[in-house]
């Protein structure tokens, strides 16, 4: 290790465990915090983010850089040195005085939209948005000058390395032409089908008895993290101390359960990050994309498989007692039932895509103020109608006060949720191209087929390839949605 590395190890281990304190305190106010600590917790939050920015800004950093291109020959470390850079380099652009103004911006919009966001307050919303935004589209210019990319590719860059619009953009036109009549031949198709509901009460205590046992089954480590309850789920924390959130109702057991599934996913990738890269930036996890893919392969392609709800169909038995609804055809119906509805956490593995672009094309319009924050609803509506046949007029609780992406300025996340379903198909028809069985193992209650395969193609690789690389090193191929379209016709049109 030339002196140079050992110097920017130093300075990036110091900033790992600045992160570490932000991922658990940003837990703490999502999950445990009372509504009298915000304003003093936003405060902390703002403090502890540019404490962290100028860590990574110092001035000698820069030399460092410099030296150890030149100086390292290993090809770990110059991978190391390669996303260090990278974040060395966007962090310098933006001035700490942007980096507290939209901390504390962002905190405080999100704590408002707790309770705003029930009482369908879109005015009183808007009030704390508008200036987050404006932070948003300061920092996404200062991106875009230094990096010659627009000013929305820019923050998505953030998210997904290496990707821009000019790539998504085709792939979701062509899922607008696939996708939506898709969507209506499968409703028409799940007319004629019986499913059983099931009937609750589901006592919260029993559903988080259920979703403990399914996480232990999926290999969650419970001595490196913990399942928590939010107002909107997600999967937080270190690689070492992992958060997982979910929201329990006592009428429905169906989105709790899988909603666990999906975080586990998350949460899996985590806890298997490499020990020794975790503390750098070449340990964290590739893309919010890979990520993504992470927790829709277990959800999607795994949890909702017909051989998963068979293993698991005795465990809700086990703890939501023995009803019809619970035999494994009817669970499968219930778990590939599809509806146009208004709310992207609720909806289902077809419908979702269409939620994503919404999103995708109202943020782009937003960054590149081609559009202004008061334009949002009436777009939303127009978009909703147009995609997915749903009225959200009036109706912002379910309509654009939904999300809390925007609500801390995380604009250019929302595609990273379609790329990573993406990659999840194309990853599990790898996987039965090498594993005839798979799904017979699945169903004998033998998953260390899909865990290994993940592990040793995915989770152990952390960020030491480009994700087109990645991708290509796992499947044999570069990513192509293919995957995706014959997944969903498979699942939702054979038989």
């Amino acid at each position: 290790m030339s002196n140079a590395y050992a110097t920017l190890v130093a300075s990036f281990t110091k900033l790992y465990r600045y992160q570490h304190l932000a991922q658990i305190v940003a837990w703490d106010q999502a999950a445990m915090m009372p509504s009298k600590g915000n304003e003093a917790r936003s405060a902390a939050m703002a403090e502890l983010a540019v404490l962290m920015h100028d860590t990574l800004t110092a001035p000698q950093l820069a030399s460092a850089l410099e030296a150890a291109k030149t100086e390292t020959t290993d090809p770990i470390e110059a991978a190391s040195v390669h996303e260090m850079t990278r974040q060395w380099r966007a962090a310098t652009l933006i001035p700490a005085s942007l980096v507290e103004a939209k901390s504390l911006a962002g905190t405080k919009c999100e704590h408002a939209w707790r309770t705003q966001r029930k009482a369908n307050d879109w005015a009183g919303f808007l009030v704390n948005w508008k200036p987050l935004v404006e932070c948003v589209r300061q920092e996404a210019t200062l991106l875009a000058e230094a990096s010659g990319l627009s000013r929305y590719d820019a923050l998505v860059d953030r998210y997904e390395p290496g990707m821009t619009s000019a790539v998504i953009e085709p792939m979701f036109a062509d899922l607008k032409r696939w996708l939506p009549p898709l969507i209506q031949d499968v409703l028409v198709k799940q007319r004629t089908e019986e499913v059983v509901a099931p009937t609750g009460p589901f006592p919260i205590a029993a559903q988080r008895a259920l979703g403990l046992e399914i996480m232990g089954l999926l290999g969650f480590d419970f001595e490196g993290g913990r399942l928590d309850v939010s107002t909107h789920p997600f999967c937080g924390g270190v690689a070492e101390d992992v958060r997982i959130t979910t929201r329990y109702s006592e009428d429905d057991f169906v989105q709790a359960l899988m909603g666990i599934v999906h975080e586990t996913g998350h949460a899996r990738y985590e806890q298997r990050l490499p020990r020794a890269w975790v503390h750098l930036p070449l340990g964290v996890a590739r893309s919010m994309g890979i990520h993504e893919s992470q927790s829709l392969s277990f959800e999607m392609q795994l949890g909702r498989s017909r051989p998963f709800l068979e293993l698991i169909a005795p465990l809700v038995r086990k703890h939501l007692g023995d009803q019809p609804a619970f035999a494994v055809d009817n669970l499968a119906k219930i778990y590939t039932r599809v509806r146009t509805g208004l709310v992207r956490t609720e909806s289902d593995e077809l419908t979702y895509p269409m939620h994503i672009i919404l999103r995708f094309e109202i943020e782009r319009a937003l960054v590149e103020r081609e559009i202004e924050p008061e334009d949002v609803p009436a777009l939303w509506d127009e978009k909703m109608l147009a995609y997915l046949g749903a009225d959200t007029r009036g109706n912002y609780t379910d309509g654009c006060l939904q999300d809390i992406h925007w609500t801390d300025g995380a604009f250019g996340y929302f595609p990273s949720y379609t790329l990573g379903a993406m990659y999840a198909a194309q990853y599990f028809a790898a996987m039965r191209a090498q594993l005839p069985a798979l799904d017979a193992k699945v169903a004998a209650g033998d998953l260390a087929p899909i865990f290994s395969w993940l592990d040793d193609k995915i989770w152990s690789q952390a960020s030491r390839w480009e994700t087109p690389e990645l991708i290509a090193r796992a499947t044999g191929t570069p990513l192509s949605a293919s995957h995706f379209e014959k997944h969903l016709r498979a699942r939702y049109l054979a038989g």
